[in-house]
């Protein structure tokens, strides 16, 4: 009996330090998960660092077309002046670069860059024509038709490049991103 007396008073002794270390090792517990990010907090990292790398992709995409729009403009500006411009304000959307050949021949190039070439001998249209003027019609036409592309891929790149950046601008102004 005496025994089991002493074990008593032992177990009433252990009983407050178990409790004790036992709160500890919650404490421990809880502040260990505090510290790991909830998924939701992943994700929002994960998906501020791909919106980072898209950004800089666009950034050098958009530096690359502005690059060859403007190797293009000194080929534009050396061509214009063997051409006329022509255009009726009150009928045509879209004028035409006219130059004048040898033998009445007659070339336009459409201003937008789309149209193809039209090529004139005498007032008749003509398909083959091997002429300087149609030469230079043709590399003004896809001058000009690369620099409408080039400038359709330029505002295509700004407004992505613009988009990712709110997009950043907003996860790190609402703080959802951890550091």
């Amino acid at each position: 009996m005496r025994k089991n007396l002493h074990i008593c008073k032992i177990l009433t002794n252990f009983a407050p330090r178990m409790r004790k270390c036992v709160f500890i090792l919650i404490a421990v517990l809880v502040m260990a998960g505090c510290n790991k990010p909830s998924a939701v907090e992943q994700y929002r990292t994960e998906k501020h660092a791909q919106d980072s790398a898209a950004l800089v992709d666009q950034e050098r995409t958009l530096a690359y077309y502005q690059a060859q729009w403007e190797a293009l403009i000194p080929q534009v500006d050396s061509l214009l002046p063997l051409f006329r411009y022509e255009k009726n304000e009150k009928y045509q959307d879209n004028g035409f670069y006219v130059a004048t050949g040898k033998n009445g021949l007659r070339v336009m190039v459409r201003d937008d860059g789309e149209g193809t070439v039209l090529i004139y001998r005498n007032g008749k249209r003509i398909e083959n024509a091997e002429d300087e003027a149609v030469d230079r019609a043709r590399h003004l036409a896809i001058v000009m038709a690369d620099i409408k592309e080039l400038e359709r891929r330029i505002q295509r790149s700004s407004l992505e490049v613009q988009k990712y950046q709110k997009r950043l601008q907003k996860s790190t102004n609402n703080g959802e991103v951890r550091k």
